[in-house]
């Protein structure tokens, strides 16, 4: 059984993969997006959703478990992360560094260990993913089993 190694995920209370997040420290290109379709294909699983992540964007995607949408969001990285690190953007960002970040703002969606209201929560919740972050978890680098 083949392995990908996947930038980060989201897990929600259950412990169930509900994101799958691809990170890159330069400008996304168009097979940022086409290898987020293809580890959402390859995997079997109710994912719900998308995230490309650049120093510049992040753009959160809907998966039907068929079709990767459109962005339904693109949030400004810096707007988001300089909450995080306030230097972000005025220094150089390696990825590990930048899925730090990323995980850190989706871990304060979670559970508010910041800010009662973390960047873009009412956003999140518009696009119907803060419902799932609630009490969940983020994980680095997960190496998911290719079952299709």
């Amino acid at each position: 059984m083949k392995t990908q190694t996947l930038d980060f995920v989201a897990k929600d209370k259950d412990g169930n993969i509900f994101l799958i997040g691809e990170v890159k420290t330069n400008n996304l290109r168009g097979n940022a997006r086409e290898q987020l379709k293809h580890y959402l294909n390859q995997y079997h699983g109710n994912i719900s959703f998308g995230m490309l992540v650049d120093t510049e964007n992040i753009q959160i995607f809907r998966w039907n478990e068929q079709e990767l949408s459109e962005p339904i969001q693109i949030l400004n990285t810096a707007d988001i992360l300089r909450f995080y690190d306030p230097k972000f953007g005025q220094k150089q960002i390696f990825e590990s560094y930048l899925t730090t970040l990323v995980e850190a703002w989706l871990r304060d969606l979670a559970y508010h260990w910041k800010s009662p209201k973390p960047p873009a929560a009412a956003v999140m919740e518009e696009i119907g993913l803060l419902p799932h972050l609630a009490d969940g978890t983020t994980e680095e680098e997960v190496e998911l089993d290719i079952v299709r």
